[in-house]
């Protein structure tokens, strides 16, 4: 993907190889927060639906794979808004620092516009303090794009929380409570939105108080099961897993005992964590939904069958859209993952446990350190890019 296109429902984003928070990644400290605000939404937003563009059944009565996999899961599409929003039509979307970007390199997008207004705005325009008026505008830009974009996706537009936070359960709390605000004033309801968080032990527990509230968050960068299951007992709406990143990971690397675990059953590791996570929301009666991301191919898909989301490159959706399933077909399309295959997954005692700060700390393998570390410093890294272009066109034309 060009850094002059942006994704929407674009769930990942290449990592980096700074490591600008490697002196915090495991700092793990408590706060407790009493949020000023309480939003309860009247009622819970239903699951995202694959748009019915995606079918493409033959009038022989035989049917594509994508038809096959998509009666399964719900498949998110990797799309590029400015290239691919007819052809596979997103069902949700991510306002981000590398959305943002994208759009300013675009000036003739339609979603420019949003941009400009932020920096325009009379209430940051007149702070000041030059590190809160760039907080205002940046917030206004993600918002006033976002609702932008819950007027064109039936599904929930999720917004990526600084990652410059990630390790401040205060910070995490109060930053969504402001962008919920400036949703709130372009009248997006808290149901149509998930908020985005680092999974790192203080965004679980940002989660978790968030949640308490009726807001619902998207915790990223999960990488091990400790997170996925301290996740779920948070009460996260949405936990994503990063499938290729972990089998990337697992080719160049050794040392982590839960990828090689994995290994020496001849398990793929990601898959395999993306399956434990699933057994374990589901057979424990937790409300969390799983996504897998970073797939590589189709056999992925196929693997992860019966997940709740899959978020799936524009090529591979493309590939199982072009190819049929007659009776002798290539693939077993058959659910992987159900709530019967479950409720028969046993678990050690050890895994069942409540998740506290030290056996979380204490579990976070290499892999999980290292990928957790290169996903924010990649997210971090976009934000100061952001702010830096900002910083250049501001004020923007006749204000």
């Amino acid at each position: 993907m060009s850094t002059a296109a942006a994704s929407v429902a674009a769930l990942y984003s290449p990592l980096a190889s700074s490591s600008s928070l490697q002196d915090n990644k495991l700092k793990f400290a408590v706060q407790s927060v009493k949020p000023p605000l309480i939003f309860k939404p009247s009622r819970s937003f239903s699951l995202i639906r694959a748009s019915t563009g995606f079918s493409s059944s033959l009038d022989t009565g035989l049917s594509t794979e994508l038809d096959a996999v998509t009666s399964y899961s719900e498949i998110v599409p990797d799309t590029v808004i400015f290239d691919d929003f007819e052809r596979f039509p997103p069902t949700a979307a991510t306002v981000s620092s590398s959305l943002i970007l994208g759009i300013c390199s675009l000036p003739d997008t339609k979603f420019r516009s949003a941009v400009d207004t932020a920096l325009a705005d009379s209430e940051c325009y007149g702070l000041e303090n030059s590190d809160l008026r760039m907080s205002c505008f940046f917030n206004k830009a993600l918002v006033n794009i976002g609702s932008d974009l819950a007027k064109l996706v039936p599904g929930r537009v999720s917004t990526e929380v600084d990652a410059r936070l990630a390790y401040d359960t205060h910070g995490i709390v109060r930053k969504v409570h402001e962008l919920l605000k400036l949703y709130d004033d372009f009248q997006v309801p808290p149901e149509r939105l998930l908020f985005k968080i680092p999974s790192t032990w203080q965004g679980i527990e940002a989660s978790s108080l968030l949640e308490s509230e009726g807001i619902q968050t998207h915790l990223t960068f999960v990488y091990s099961f400790c997170q996925a299951a301290a996740a779920a007992q948070a009460g996260a709406s949405v936990i994503q897993i990063f499938v290729g990143r972990l089998r990337d990971w697992a080719r160049n690397h050794s040392g982590d005992p839960e990828v090689e675990s994995a290994l020496r059953r001849g398990e793929d590791p990601g898959l395999a964590l993306v399956t434990k996570a699933y057994n374990y929301i589901h057979k424990n009666g937790y409300k969390s939904k799983l996504m897998a991301a970073a797939i590589r191919n189709k056999q992925d898909v196929f693997n992860l069958l019966g997940v709740d989301y899959v978020v799936t490159p524009l090529k591979i959706l493309q590939s199982l859209k072009d190819s049929v399933t007659p009776p002798d077909e290539k693939y077993s399309l058959v659910r992987r993952l159900s709530p019967q295959s479950a409720a028969a997954y046993n678990f050690s005692q050890e895994e069942l446990v409540k998740w506290d700060q030290n056996g979380f700390a204490l579990a976070m393998g290499p892999a999980t350190v290292e990928l957790l570390t290169a996903g924010m410093d990649s997210y971090v890294n976009q934000a100061k890019r952001v702010e830096e272009l900002f910083g250049k066109i501001w004020p923007p034309p006749n204000v």
